[in-house]
């Protein structure tokens, strides 16, 4: 079962054949939205173990040091190089459902970040923990930019939920200190659950308090010409690339690769590294 909390509403999206547009009504008046019930409890377990494996693999391959000083000592990058099992986050229906209805259902995975975020006290200085847009970017309300990030651990005010400040999405100037801070409330939703936000929406990480890790994942999707954060198709390479199922190469960027020689240019329509259709 799959349920919307849209402001204070629950919506049964099992029984409601009207989620996915009272989603992206959400999305365009308050600019998020939160979905509960999209991963199941097994996959929510398996992620949980599949995060703290690939975090290990990123210590050992960076070093602990080097993350400290970018600040990232609990965000692990690249995890489909780590682990396939992340690759199958990108075929949840539910979260495919809401980016083709925005980005386009040619749009690409700009990131797929995780998020170990501990319990710490007193305050903790980072970029994460400051409001910011995750797309910096105002088009003239053009959407170009949609993150939905995946609860692998419920979501409270205690350990840390997400801080959003309703209604800033899209807009050409920067809230004020102060209306951020009267604005802001943090997401609080189960495991499993999908928080969905226009990328332009001004939102912080939390306080985790709790005592204990708070795990999700933020995916981050975008127009098709927007470069990624990672190159995806090269971290993985064109043989696993291939092995995957059509959308998940699409959202890789398998569609979209720049030539490198005339022979790649001049190829048949089903050859091109760049199809043509891609927004």
């Amino acid at each position: 079962m799959s349920t919307v909390e849209i402001g204070k509403a629950t919506i049964d999206a099992r029984s409601d054949e009207q989620w996915l547009d009272k989603t992206l009504g959400s999305l365009r008046h308050l600019g998020f939205a939160v979905v509960e019930n999209v991963l199941d409890d097994q996959l929510v377990a398996e992620t949980h173990e599949a995060m703290y494996r690939v975090q290990g693999r990123i210590r050992e391959d960076v070093g602990e040091d080097r993350l400290r000083r970018a600040g990232e000592h609990g965000v692990l990058r690249n995890m489909v190089a780590y682990d396939d099992h992340f690759l199958r986050l990108l075929e949840l229906p539910e979260m495919l459902a809401v980016v083709d209805a925005t980005v386009s259902p040619t749009a690409i995975l700009h990131l797929q970040n995780g998020f170990v975020l501990p319990s710490v006290e007193g305050e903790t200085a980072s970029f994460q923990h400051t409001f910011h847009m995750d797309f910096p970017r105002y088009m003239n309300g053009y959407l170009a930019s949609l993150n939905v990030m995946l609860a692998i651990d419920g979501y409270t005010a205690l350990n840390g939920g997400t801080l959003v400040a309703a209604g800033t999405h899209q807009r050409p100037e920067r809230p004020s200190d102060a209306y951020l801070e009267i604005a802001q409330t943090p997401v609080e939703c189960g495991p499993g659950a999908m928080v969905v936000f226009d990328s332009t929406l001004w939102h912080a990480a939390g306080q985790n308090r709790s005592g204990n890790d708070r795990l999700g994942i933020n995916h981050q999707f975008t127009r098709s010409f927007i470069k990624q954060q990672v190159d995806y198709v090269r971290a993985l390479g064109d043989e696993k690339v291939e092995s995957l199922p059509d959308r998940t190469q699409q959202l890789l960027g398998w569609y979209t690769r720049v030539v490198t020689s005339l022979d790649e240019y001049y190829q048949p329509a089903e050859k091109r590294r760049y199809r043509s259709g891609q927004g």
